[in-house]
């Protein structure tokens, strides 16, 4: 049953990129264009995560998260912010040390692609903790059932980003 699962994420993930192909006439062989920026350039770029971006100025991660070093990203839009409790999210914000625990626990070291994201039952993060992972009906969740992975594979020069639909608290916040 859970190959069925990886199957069918796959399928999702890999399709579209099959469809992309960009000029493959037999004179001239088909590469990946090298993104220009960086997760940071990028997040901001897109429009959906400017509370994200704006937390990793205030954290000081702008430097880690724009580098050359690969990272993966599971990146909380603006609506999965609004989620976070006000109480949670001031703490946060009076807590820079908090904050970036939060932020890095969002964070995988190297460049994981979706391809290899629902090959994984977990991943160590950034902030230390694991972040667990789950496939289950085509869709990738993780830690519970109500954080989502809803977009795939965005590339930029330093790694991927994984948009989700809610913030990953570490345990023991």
């Amino acid at each position: 049953m859970r190959k069925l699962f990886i199957s069918m994420a796959l399928a999702s993930v890999l399709a579209p990129a099959a469809i992309a192909v960009a000029d493959t006439s037999p004179s001239t062989p088909a590469k990946a264009a090298t993104p220009e920026r960086n997760i940071v350039q990028t997040a901001n770029a897109a429009g959906d995560f400017k509370t994200l971006v704006t937390l990793v100025k205030r954290a000081g991660l702008t430097g880690a998260l724009s580098g050359k070093s690969k990272v993966t990203v599971f990146a909380p839009t603006d609506a999965a912010f609004k989620k976070v409790p006000k109480a949670t999210l001031a703490k946060l914000l009076a807590n820079r040390t908090q904050l970036r625990r939060v932020l890095l626990y969002h964070v995988l070291p190297g460049d994981v692609k979706a391809a290899a994201v629902v090959q994984l039952r977990a991943a160590k993060t950034l902030a230390g903790p694991r972040v667990r992972i789950r496939v289950e009906d085509g869709k990738v969740y993780l830690n519970n059932s109500s954080t989502r992975v809803v977009k795939t594979d965005i590339a930029t020069s330093n790694g991927t980003i994984h948009v989700i639909n809610r913030v990953l608290l570490p345990p023991g916040r």
